[in-house]
């Protein structure tokens, strides 16, 4: 399970997560929504939607007579989406593991773009939103493929293994909790959903830089990546990752390939 730390989050990296989701986060998640086809008038609930973009477009999706209400845990990713909202479109801070803000029924549609592999207690919010969503709602994840590892955090494993950060097992969590494609599907019919599909799509990008590849994970993290060590050995562990990551640079940049889970169920 992941333990991380909702504390580690700044304003620049809640800003410069604004800036960088725009081209991955953002992308899959417009994948996402449309597998889910929100349409005129319904009611979705973004769990996990940090600073509001794809919560804004899909308020556009369902139109005046629809809502859209974002939820995330981190205050400073909220007060970015905040500037976002508008009649049908609101952001509270909130979390996945506790909804009872929401009524019962309350929601159409429900989805976690990015977010599911943050989750700490899988089971328990997946029958938080059981309980919110409407009879025949949908709800839609799209999250890391645990059959297919991320290329950073297999590196950063591998340097936190070395003294001396070894001596701070802590420091090797906080990182995401991903599961596999069997596993999503027992947690949705452990929770009450009927599995309409688990696909497992291709992901393939490249980071220009080792630099740019930590920032990457810094800001989406919220601080998280190396922010669970000690001040003092942080700027030596990153140094060392980055060395690692730097020897498999190509032309393009640097290789991540790997897919995330897109799955919808349905509450029967």
């Amino acid at each position: 399970m992941p333990d991380v730390s909702l504390e580690l989050d700044t304003p620049e990296l809640a800003q410069r997560y604004e800036q960088i989701s725009q081209n991955r986060q953002f992308k899959a998640g417009q994948a996402l929504i449309a597998t889910l086809g929100p349409t005129a008038g319904v009611q979705v609930l973004d769990i996990g939607a940090g600073t509001g973009l794809l919560a804004e477009y899909v308020a556009g999706l369902v139109g005046a007579d629809g809502h859209v209400t974002g939820i995330d845990p981190l205050p400073l990713r909220i007060e970015l989406a905040k500037r976002k909202a508008r009649a049908n479109l609101t952001f509270v801070v909130g979390d996945a593991l506790d909804l009872g803000i929401f009524a019962e029924a309350q929601f159409d549609i429900v989805y976690l773009n990015a977010v599911f592999h943050w989750i700490s207690d899988k089971p328990e919010a997946l029958r938080q939103i059981f309980r919110v969503l409407k009879r025949g709602g949908r709800l839609g994840i799209s999250t890391g493929s645990k059959d297919h590892p991320n290329l950073i955090q297999a590196i950063k494993a591998k340097v936190l293994a070395r003294a001396p950060f070894s001596a701070h097992p802590e420091g090797r969590s906080g990182g995401p909790g991903h599961v596999s494609a069997d596993e999503l599907e027992n947690l949705f019919t452990g929770a009450g959903f009927t599995v309409e599909q688990v696909d497992v799509i291709p992901n393939l990008h490249f980071h220009p830089s080792a630099a740019a590849a930590i920032e990457f994970s810094q800001a989406s993290s919220f601080g998280n990546f190396l922010g669970h060590l000690p001040e003092d050995l942080r700027s030596q562990a990153r140094q060392e990752i980055e060395a690692e990551l730097d020897v498999l640079k190509t032309p393009e940049g640097i290789r991540f390939e790997r897919a995330r889970l897109v799955a919808v169920a349905v509450k029967p």
